[in-house]
């Protein structure tokens, strides 16, 4: 009775010891997640092509419509991440993840009927603004798995990323060199269609609303500190700022250090090779993360994607390259499984989602922002530059989680 009693008195109780169904609910997720990935990968690298045929035929111009495009939709996440993680705060994680899935499936549909490139960018901005699937799974999941087992899910869901942008630039490739660049969009629509409903169908959540149990408000900043919260939410920004910096320019320094080998090919094989590494880290390292101090190996795992970063402005060959993109996806792999982690063990649950949020809202500001930048510096000091900017960026937010954040030492073994 007295057991009973004190998990009456605690809403996290049954989180703690994870929700019912709860691997099926991290597959459902996962499963979810990936084919959302598929999808927007299936259409966004191929987003500048689309710009041309919508009849912008000034080359300069194909690139600022197609980086307004890329922009506007980050921008727009980083704005409304933090509110619908609020909302899934009060009204349920499961129903803000349909609707995410189902909202994003009709936005990005029309964005296969797009006229004009203003038309692109305003439905660009509005699925930025409807979407952010990321935040809400990994809320879902953190709100369902046991707490011991956080590590372990959230290396789970950074493979869905993995595997779904690994696969959808290639069958994206072929649909749209046989049907053009309007299908892709259409087909995408309908991945995350079905994703919205594996959800509806396969994941379970027991939601208690906030105002129907006591709350401890522990939310990032009560959990870090102020300077912990910020160096967290900098370091997100950071991390994804750093990795989309090279994003414009690594096709032309693969193309100028190996001139023997296809471009693509060559960049898609690299591409590949460290989406691999990633997808190896992400599980052992995510896992491994659970019998430890989150916050520790996170600050190890950027730092060694900061050293890692360097050699690349002094590679000369292609085989160079390939070894240094495994060391440096084996790192970065790690990073996101286990931030999220650390976060999902330290704040309360019934913060999770205006957590998650804004943690979306700090790296989606660095994934709009971090292409821009990269592209002005590369233009201005060559391309081997932006790869030592990339690594003292990346150790720079590890020097922010060191110095700043220190997670509950509770935490680290599971609550």
């Amino acid at each position: 009775m007295a057991k009973q009693l004190a998990d009456n008195q605690h809403p996290d109780a049954d989180l703690d010891q994870g929700a019912p169904h709860w691997r099926r609910t991290l597959w459902s997720v996962w499963i979810a997640h990936m084919l959302a990935n598929v999808g927007f990968s299936f259409c966004m690298p191929f987003l500048p092509f689309y710009v041309r045929e919508l009849g912008v035929t000034d080359e300069r111009l194909v690139g600022i419509w197609a980086g307004a495009a890329i922009t506007s939709a980050g921008i727009a996440l980083a704005v409304f991440s933090p509110i619908w993680g609020w909302v899934a705060d009060r009204v349920g994680r499961k129903l803000m993840l349909m609707r995410c899935m189902i909202g994003g499936a009709f936005v990005i549909a029309v964005l296969g009927l797009a006229q004009t490139a203003p038309q692109l960018v305003f439905l660009r901005l509005l699925q930025g603004a409807v979407t952010g699937t990321g935040a809400a799974c990994n809320t879902l999941v953190a709100s369902s798995v046991p707490r011991a087992r956080l590590g372990y899910a959230m290396g789970v869901m950074q493979t869905a990323i993995i595997v779904g942008c690994s696969i959808g630039p290639w069958l994206g490739g072929l649909v749209a060199d046989q049907y053009g660049y309007r299908i892709p969009f259409f087909l995408c629509g309908g991945l995350w269609l079905i994703a919205g409903l594996v959800v509806g169908f396969g994941a379970h959540e027991r939601f208690v609303r906030p105002d129907q149990c006591p709350t401890n408000g522990n939310g990032l900043r009560e959990a870090f500190g102020g300077k912990g919260a910020v160096a967290v939410l900098g370091m997100c920004f950071l991390g994804a700022f750093s990795m989309m910096f090279v994003v414009p320019i690594f096709p032309l320094f693969v193309e100028k250090i190996s001139p023997h080998v296809p471009p693509a090919t060559a960049t898609g094989m690299l591409i590949g090779i460290a989406g691999i590494a990633a997808g190896i880290a992400c599980v052992t390292l995510g896992k491994f993360g659970e019998r430890t101090n989150q916050g520790k190996l996170l600050v190890w795992t950027s730092a060694a994607a900061g050293l890692l970063s360097f050699p690349h402005a002094l590679a000369t060959s292609f085989g160079q390259l390939v070894v240094l993109r495994v060391g440096w996806g084996l790192a970065t792999g790690a990073m996101g499984p286990l931030a999220n982690s650390m976060i999902g063990a330290n704040v309360a649950a019934e913060t999770y989602g205006r957590a998650f949020g804004t943690i979306q809202a700090a790296q989606c500001l660095g994934i709009a922002l971090g292409p821009l930048a990269g592209g002005f510096v590369a233009s201005a000091v060559g391309m081997r530059l932006p790869f030592v900017i990339m690594g003292c960026l990346l150790i720079i937010s590890a020097a922010l989680i060191a110095a700043w954040v220190k997670p509950k030492e509770e935490s680290a073994g599971g609550q």
